[in-house]
């Protein structure tokens, strides 16, 4: 409630910073300290020998979200803001990031927050859509003529108030949303079941770029009902299920990549691996979320 009154400018900022050091919520520039140790911080992974890091994780971790937010270059990185001068240089932030991109301790981080925090999703519909991202000699990427450069593509699916949930892998942009579809879904919705999230039932929203025949058939074998606008270019009148009501609601998933695109480090992308992008997007659905259910 504090923090509400805030931001709307009805109490000063030091008392809120007062606040914060009284019950060692002291803020860490993007997430409460507390809420690093207790949601990120066991589920990254360690030494094989299970020796622990002589630096500072929590600190770490609230670097690798500041570059998240500011976009940055990772040598760029305000490593004075939580260690001394020396004590620890950028690329070996980096190192403890790529590292933890690779052996999935961020996916493993964000899949245990829907796990435990599933209750609090909106999924009286959800909400699927592709989103490409301009890129600079990274992986998976190709011309995009409509943002006239090369980009990354991927397919998002968020709940019915915008909590993004899951993405596909990544794909060069010159690719539309249908190439290798089923593969795609079929990563998205493992995915949701890795978290114990039950789909079944589910309505999803799609527009026309999602109208196949191929899609309707893959989300019909999960009990999924497609609510997907129809295209044009496929021609005549087809006997296909359509909500118009329902599909308004398809607004929260363009709110959603807003705002994704408000950490600026996804807004264009400049990690070269796709393992990494995706830990980004990762870190971002983690931040929305723990940041929306307040823990």
């Amino acid at each position: 409630n504090l923090f509400k009154l805030f931001k709307n400018k009805e109490v000063p900022e030091f008392l809120v910073l007062l606040y914060c050091q009284t019950k060692n919520l002291k803020k860490t520039g993007t997430m409460c300290k507390d809420t690093i140790i207790n949601w990120i911080i066991p589920f990254l992974s360690v030494g094989k020998r299970g020796f622990s890091s002589k630096f500072c994780l929590m600190k770490i971790i609230t670097l690798i979200f500041k570059r998240l937010k500011t976009g940055c270059q990772w040598r760029e990185i305000p490593i004075k803001e939580q260690f001394e001068e020396g004590e620890i240089s950028w690329d070996t932030i980096y190192y403890y990031f790529n590292k933890w991109s690779k052996d999935g301790s961020f996916q493993r981080v964000w899949l245990n927050i829907l796990e435990k925090n599933k209750s609090k999703l909106d999924l009286s519909c959800a909400q699927i859509d592709g989103s490409h991202s301009k890129t600079k000699g990274a992986e998976s990427r190709g011309f995009q003529g409509r943002k006239a450069a090369n980009t990354t593509n991927a397919i998002f699916l968020c709940d019915n108030q915008g909590q993004m949930l899951a993405m596909s892998p990544p794909m060069a942009g010159n690719h539309n949303d249908l190439y290798e579809i089923e593969k795609n879904l079929k990563a998205i919705f493992e995915f949701l079941e890795q978290a114990d999230i039950n789909t079944e039932g589910l309505f999803i929203n799609a527009d026309e770029g999602f109208d196949s025949q191929s899609v309707r058939d893959y989300l019909e074998s999960k009990d999924i009902v497609a609510n997907i606008k129809g295209n044009p270019r496929n021609g005549g009148e087809r006997d296909n299920y359509f909500d118009e009501k329902l599909y308004e609601r398809r607004f929260t998933i363009e709110r959603a990549n807003a705002w994704i695109d408000e950490q600026k480090a996804l807004l264009v992308r400049y990690e070269k691996l796709d393992v990494n992008w995706v830990a980004m997007h990762l870190l971002a659905f983690s931040f929305f979320f723990l940041r929306k259910i307040k823990v």
